[in-house]
């Protein structure tokens, strides 16, 4: 077993269940347990640690390797260090099979973790450590919730001349995400009977209208518009709730809506848009509400920056791919620092029950990060 194989089995092993999606079961969530570790591995070979607060016992992992000399450019290191429930014990459990290591983040993050963290520690034992560039290492906490890591890291003063932000992209430079909205859609009707629905207006029956419209007329608007990595804008409804008993005439219903944005929309564009087109329809009255308290804009990195052209060239890509899911790349850009997503496993595994990542694409991730890092000056 590799070195960077025992470490991200020894990650796997140590929970850190988002609290939030997990409250009930405190044995396993948390980040605190994996920072905790990381840091004892980062002080035996000399790296500068810190933390910074962002819940209540909840703090994002900074790790820093200092140049020889003065700093006059920093490089990010950005994975996450939260995952997603577990169904079983066993998840917790590390195993390797077929050249791949199963284990809850297996893939989502912990691959980066251990890819990022294990390059940083080669390069602090290593004499000849860049002369100019800072490398910061910032295990981020709550990304599978509403990315308070990221948006704290954000808005403090610390910025990079790049963040490469660790999800599994199949060794893929990605420079573009789209953004989200969540939209909570509601109607009214009118109460009445059930023996006497004629006497009531029913608010699910002007939902299903609406419903059908939204997943039918409206994505034909939106294959109008496209971004050259990202395609098109697209919309899902995933709950819709109404009424309450068989025998009365609903008076309300509403249903959610996740609406991926491309760069260039906005919250208020797309509440114009879908009233407007349910207005051509001559469909209910209806009230749009924002669901998430947070901004979760799309990422639109430019590939003409030195640094991306330097890692393109050096993990032998010839361009920069976009992906469809949300990131912290995005919070992190919009506070100043440019940012793209690198890292071993394949999206598709993420938060699957049998979640694994191929041990070639982690040690392939290892050597690809590292030999862009050692060429900085």
């Amino acid at each position: 077993m590799t070195p960077i194989v025992r470490l991200l089995c020894d990650l796997i092993e140590i929970p850190s269940v988002n609290p939030d999606l997990c409250p009930d079961q405190p044995e396993i969530t948390g980040e605190e347990r994996v920072a905790q570790f990381l840091i004892e591995k980062a002080e035996s070979v000399g790296l500068e640690v810190s933390r910074q607060a962002v819940l209540p016992g909840r703090e994002n992992l900074l790790v820093r390797l200092s140049p020889k000399g003065e700093v006059q450019q920093r490089i990010i290191l950005a994975p996450h260090l939260d995952t997603v429930p577990v169904n079983s014990e066993e998840q917790l459990k590390a195993e390797l099979k077929e050249n791949r290591v199963y284990g809850r983040g297996a893939c989502d993050t912990k691959g980066c973790v251990a890819t990022y963290f294990h390059v940083l520690m080669e390069l602090a034992k290593q004499s000849n450590r860049p002369e100019h560039t800072e490398i910061l290492f910032v295990g981020l906490v709550d990304e599978e919730v509403n990315q308070s890591g990221s948006r704290a890291f954000a808005e403090s003063e610390i910025k990079g001349d790049l963040a490469i932000v660790g999800e599994p992209t199949e060794l893929e430079i990605i420079a573009a995400h789209k953004g989200n909205f969540w939209i909570k859609l509601e109607v009214e009707g009118k109460a009445a009977h059930g023996a006497e629905p004629q006497m009531g207006n029913s608010a699910v029956h002007k939902m299903a209208a609406i419903v059908d419209v939204l997943l039918t007329a409206y994505p034909k608007e939106l294959r109008k518009r496209s971004h050259p990595l990202l395609g098109s804008p697209t919309i899902n409804i995933g709950q819709i709730n109404g009424g309450h008993q068989p025998n009365i005439v609903p008076d309300s219903c509403w249903i959610s809506i996740d609406r991926r944005s491309i760069p260039g929309e906005t919250a208020e564009s797309v509440f114009a848009e879908i009233h407007e087109l349910l207005d051509q329809h001559n469909l209910a009255e209806r009230k749009l509400s924002e669901i998430r308290t947070v901004p979760c804009h799309p990422l639109d990195t430019k590939p003409e920056q030195r640094l991306i052209r330097d890692f393109l060239g050096t993990t032998g890509r010839t361009k920069v791919m976009g992906v469809n899911f949300f990131s912290d790349a995005s919070p992190i850009s919009q506070g100043g620092t440019p940012a793209i997503l690198f890292g071993p496993g394949s999206i598709s595994q993420a938060h699957t029950d049998n979640e694994w990542i191929s041990i070639l694409q982690l040690e392939m991730a290892e050597g690809m990060l590292k030999h862009f890092l050692e060429k900085q000056k």
